[in-house]
């Protein structure tokens, strides 16, 4: 920790894929004809993402990543944000660039002038709402410790890293960076493990993670028994309260369950009319928990707002607010 760190002028950055999402419907034969896991998400080449892009239907798109979501989150909230992310110099990262910056965050990644294009990723809703997603990385598997910046880092209360980027080689060196200048400088860690298969691929290397380089975790129920290979949710629970400082753990209809040292909150979820497309539900609850913490609430009010957080996304087509957060979730804590 640093004896005498700097004023943090940024509440949180976030370190992530850059990607722009292509955004369809598709039911479940779809999905099998295409070899699609259904609420996985695959890593795909070039063509297979040229593949399934012309045999999808109607499609929307917008600027996406997990953790530049939940930082696009943060910044509907009232919060100050910044991103980390690798582009392209071509349209896709112009597109990206352009959004990010248009909601006030910081965003000053140089973009690459060569090599792979601007990532995209195909998410196929099913009429349940869940999502399924063709992950094509492009420029993200760009991102190397050249791109972080140490005295951003360090202007940060919060620096928040996205599991799907653990992928490429040389982002695992740019995220065990990112980590170590934040806690020189006295500040916090947080990290989402973004999917189960992720966990699957790198479980070694992200207990590893969790238990040196972590103080908030964030995992649905899947991921965090993955993470522990437990059995149940209850058991992975109990592995995890050793293990950071925080975990904030999703459970869907079940809401989530918050914890701290002794200190256990289980939250329920907000109410919603229709499930329309769950992506992004992680990305906002995330986004409405670290709200919290850098505002200085509890951490039963930090889960409360992040349930509702999550709560706006699911109901309408995209992994963004669709409406100004600030004005739909904090009304209730004033």
């Amino acid at each position: 920790m640093a004896n005498n760190p700097a004023p943090a002028d940024i509440d949180v950055l976030g370190i992530g894929n850059a990607i722009v999402d292509v955004l369809s419907h598709a039911d479940e034969r779809f999905l099998d004809r295409a070899d699609l896991p259904k609420g996985s998400m695959s890593l795909i080449d070039a063509e297979r993402a040229d593949q399934l892009y012309r045999a999808a239907g109607p499609a929307m798109e917008a600027s996406g990543g997990s953790a530049a979501n939940t930082i696009a989150g943060l910044a509907s909230l009232g919060a100050r944000a910044a991103f980390i992310g690798k582009v392209s110099n071509d349209q896709f990262g112009g597109i990206f660039r352009h959004d990010i910056k248009s909601l006030g965050i910081l965003f000053d990644t140089f973009p690459a002038t060569e090599g792979a294009p601007t990532a995209r990723c195909l998410v196929f809703v099913t009429p349940d709402g869940q999502r399924t997603m063709a992950t094509f990385l492009g420029a993200c598997l760009d991102l190397t410790e050249d791109d972080i910046d140490e005295a951003l880092v360090a202007r940060a209360k919060i620096t928040y890293l996205e599991g799907y980027l653990w992928d490429p080689p040389h982002a695992k060196l740019a995220f065990l960076k990112a980590a170590e200048a934040a806690h020189r400088a006295g500040r916090l860690v947080a990290l989402s493990l973004s999917d189960a298969f992720c966990v699957d691929r790198h479980r070694a290397e992200f207990q590893q993670l969790v238990s040196n380089h972590v103080d908030i975790l964030f995992a649905n129920e899947l991921e965090i028994c993955s993470l522990w290979e437990a059995e149940d949710f209850d058991q992975a629970l109990q592995v995890t309260r050793g293990k950071t400082r925080i975990a904030a753990l999703t459970r869907s209809e079940k809401g989530s369950v918050v914890l701290s040292g002794r200190e256990i909150h289980v939250v329920d979820p907000a109410p919603v009319t229709r499930v329309v497309d769950s992506t992004g539900a992680g990305d906002q609850y995330a986004a409405g928990f670290l709200y919290g913490l850098v505002t200085g609430r509890s951490l039963a009010s930090c889960g409360r707002i992040a349930s509702l957080a999550a709560a706006e996304v699911i109901q309408h087509l995209g992994a963004r607010p669709e409406v100004p957060l600030a004005e739909q979730v904090l009304s209730d804590f004033v």
